[in-house]
């Protein structure tokens, strides 16, 4: 089955660090746009909610046509959002969780500044691997 999903990290200052689209099905044109938008839009609501629960995996949040925006927030407030048209939320949870591990991996590493885009190919290729195995 051809699963739609696009992933992005976005900072505390709300700035996108981190985007791939990580989905297998056949792609439109402006699916990219679409799911940015999409996803930055659901961004408020994010901001909302991170304030009223002490959980980090927020679920599914917003929902838009059969895509569904589900997202986990880190301590440092840095947001995980996940588009997808999936419905295995326990799947979905271990994804973020083991993105949450690599990611502060690369915030211990000492020549990456916090805040700034990620941009190694090795996270990229990881995270791709854990979107082929969850979602």
């Amino acid at each position: 089955m051809a699963t739609t999903a696009c992933f992005i990290i976005v900072s505390r200052n709300d700035i996108p660090i981190y985007e791939t689209d990580a989905g297998s099905a056949t792609k439109r044109e402006d699916a990219s746009q679409m799911h940015q938008f999409i996803l930055h839009a659901a961004l408020d609501i994010v901001q909302d909610l991170a304030w009223t629960t002490s959980a980090m995996y927020l679920k599914a949040i917003d929902r838009f046509n059969d895509m569904v925006v589900s997202v986990y927030v880190t301590a440092g407030h840095t947001r995980f959002m996940l588009l997808h048209d999936s419905r295995n939320d326990d799947g979905i949870k271990s994804f973020f969780q083991e993105v949450h591990e690599l990611y502060i991996k690369i915030l211990l590493n000492p020549l990456y500044l916090p805040g700034s885009r990620i941009t190694s190919s090795h996270f990229d290729t990881k995270v791709r691997a854990l979107a082929r195995k969850y979602l």
